[in-house]
């Protein structure tokens, strides 16, 4: 293994993690290497007590299903990070592969933004690592952005890395405080450009910020295409022990202007809340409570007869014990009017996941049948699941759901304000153990999304 491993210590510290699987990974980015080996990288974080050690956690899996612990990327806080910021542990890791297109040295190839800070303090730093490999081995380069408590402007954490249409890189960052920034980066070296590989203090351009009145709660931000053009902005909101949730807004480039699906604009504080919930707290019957949901990154992969699958990586907390958290992997799929939503059913794997399209629902009557529904509604901390029957000769109406990738209008006896954009594929029902539907939908009229799951035939 090539991960940083200063012998006896570290052999101690991953004794002592080896049975965690995808417990404990917090603020995940996963990737997937030439070989299609999947890589996991989540903070430094531990629900049953002291860390093992620190350094950024890593994990190995074939299938984004059963997770090994495989160590940790650097050897502890790197000095620098530890000295600006007094951090004990790293957070929440963005790793990309630099384009074929950037001449770097192959030991260079692979890029991890790291966070350096302790918990309520904006004396921050964001720092940089480059390996050959998303197994290492891991060599600090040293800090990119920092920000400091007594100054105005973002919190120097929470990196997510981006290449935009035109080839020019940004990094979007900020948790609480001053919000949701983005930086140019040049793409020979992974730092601010014109910083001569200096830590830069920022702030950048704003993309997305909240009142005070809210401690300002948007962090973890993850910018990614849209089908058609423009760019999704994912954030989490609110507590991260309670009413913590993920809400979407999107805008025509990665600085913006970002605005939800009814307009309203992501740095409007009159706007407050802005973006839909596309997954918060929830149970469905007879199921784990999952609470908290959050801090996502999208894993973007090609599909071997053509094609593309995105899935979107988060941490969740047990709704019957909040100290433990795990990882959890979800379809994410976008609807005709180019808005991401996710399935309410963690992904299951090879053999029981199915992504060819052609082969998701064609026709209304398809949807017939006996549905489990959530709705995400604002300041919910944790949704009930209800019942709701799919007529096969008129739209589901309440349920919200669509065929394939479809725009209800309204018309009918469901009619309402605004369009319906669904999105149904096949899934795997996690509570029952077998084959099913799954989807999501968002009301465009009142910006609310709803998640359901086809459990048994009409009523």
């Amino acid at each position: 293994m090539t991960l940083a491993e200063p012998a006896a210590a570290a052999g101690a510290a991953l004794d002592a993690a080896a049975a965690w699987g995808g417990r404990h990974a917090h603020d995940p980015t996963a990737v997937r290497d030439d070989d299609g080996t999947y890589w996991l990288f989540s903070t430094d974080a531990s629900g049953d007590g002291p860390l093992p050690r620190a350094g950024v956690q890593v994990r190995r899996s074939e299938d984004l299903v059963t997770w090994t612990f495989q160590g940790w990327a650097l050897d502890g806080v790197p000095a620098d990070a530890a000295a600006w910021s007094g951090a004990e542990g790293l957070w929440a890791p963005d790793v990309v592969r630099v384009p074929d297109t950037v001449a770097v040295p192959d030991a260079e190839r692979w890029r991890m933004y790291y966070s350096a800070s302790t918990f309520g303090s904006r004396t921050s730093a964001i720092g940089l690592a480059t390996a050959p490999h998303p197994a290492g081995p891991w060599t600090d380069r040293g800090l990119v952005v920092t920000s400091r408590h007594d100054v105005d402007g973002p919190n120097a954490i929470d990196a997510n890395a981006v290449v935009d249409a035109d080839g020019r890189h940004w990094l979007v960052y900020g948790s609480f405080f001053g919000g949701i920034h983005a930086l140019g980066i040049d793409p020979a070296t992974g730092f601010v450009l014109g910083s001569g590989g200096r830590p830069r203090p920022g702030p950048g351009l704003l993309l997305a910020r909240r009142p005070h009145a809210v401690e300002a709660a948007v962090e973890g931000a993850f910018v990614l295409p849209r089908p058609g053009g423009g760019y999704a902005l994912l954030t989490s909101f609110d507590s991260l022990f309670g009413t913590y949730h993920l809400r979407v807004v999107a805008g025509p480039s990665v600085t913006g202007p970002y605005a939800d699906v009814r307009g309203r604009s992501a740095t409007d504080l009159a706007a407050d809340p802005a973006g839909s919930t596309v997954l918060a707290g929830h149970r469905l019957a007879g199921g784990r409570g999952w609470l908290a949901p959050g801090h996502a990154s999208v894993l973007t992969e090609p599909l071997p007869g053509g094609g593309t699958r995105q899935l979107l990586v988060h941490h969740v907390r047990d709704a019957d014990d909040p100290t433990r958290h795990e990882v959890q992997v979800r379809r994410l799929a976008w609807t005709a009017g180019g808005w991401p939503l996710v399935s309410p059913q963690p992904w299951a794997g090879p053999g029981r996941e199915l992504d060819d399209e052609a082969a998701w629902p064609a026709s209304v009557a398809e949807l017939a049948g006996t549905w489990e529904v959530v709705t995400f509604a604002r300041g919910d901390a944790f949704a009930a699941s209800a019942l709701r029957a799919v007529d096969a000769d008129g739209p589901p109406g309440a349920v919200a759901l669509g065929r394939g990738r479809f725009t209800w209008d309204g018309a009918g006896p469901s009619a309402r304000a605004g369009a319906v954009e669904a999105v149904v594929f096949p899934a795997w029902d996690a509570v029952r153990g077998r084959a099913t539907l799954a989807g999501a939908a968002l009301d465009t009229g009142t910006g609310v999304v709803t998640v359901a799951t086809l459990v048994g035939p009409a009523r």
